[in-house]
């Protein structure tokens, strides 16, 4: 009996998808008490603000650079307490993944792996400062990307379609 199938062993091997991280990294690091050691003498009931965006670059091949940027901003009043911005990286190799798959395992898997090591850095930073421990809450990076899409999809089908 002879095999039906035209792919060889090695063919099917590579159709596989494959994810694979490659390293985690600090790209970039911000501290700042604008208070100075005024900051110390106050009642400390803070107002937390976090500002969280994601940057997907392709570098050669099938590797990707995924950068979270986040800027905490702690405020006591009107007065800022600190104010914290990390960039915190991953280069990911992904190969065998195409068009919405890719750009999904881009958004949510690759984000959801430096998400630890970011919030590990700001917690240090902001103990160095020696402010009280800042531990930021887990993210769902699946519900942040479908709203996303969402959103795209609701401002396409609201954007007047354009006559040539």
């Amino acid at each position: 009996m002879t095999d039906q199938n035209p792919q060889t062993g090695a063919d099917a091997a590579n159709s596989k998808p494959e994810f694979a991280l490659q390293r985690i990294y600090l790209k970039d690091l911000s501290f700042e008490a604008p208070q100075g050691p005024a900051a110390f003498k106050r009642q400390w009931k803070p107002q937390v603000n976090q500002d969280l965006r994601t940057q997907i670059k392709k570098l050669e091949d099938d590797h990707y650079d995924v950068v979270l940027h986040i800027t905490v901003t702690v405020k006591e009043g009107e007065d800022v307490m600190y104010l914290v911005e990390v960039q915190q990286a991953g280069i990911f190799l992904l190969r065998g993944f195409e068009g919405q798959q890719l750009t999904s395992v881009l958004n949510t898997h690759c984000p959801q792996i430096i998400f630890p090591y970011l919030r590990e850095t700001v917690d240090s930073v902001v103990n160095k400062g020696t402010f009280p421990a800042l531990m930021l809450p887990p993210i769902n990076f699946e519900a942040l990307f479908q709203q996303a899409l969402a959103q795209a999809q609701a401002q396409q089908e609201a954007a007047p379609e354009t006559v040539n």
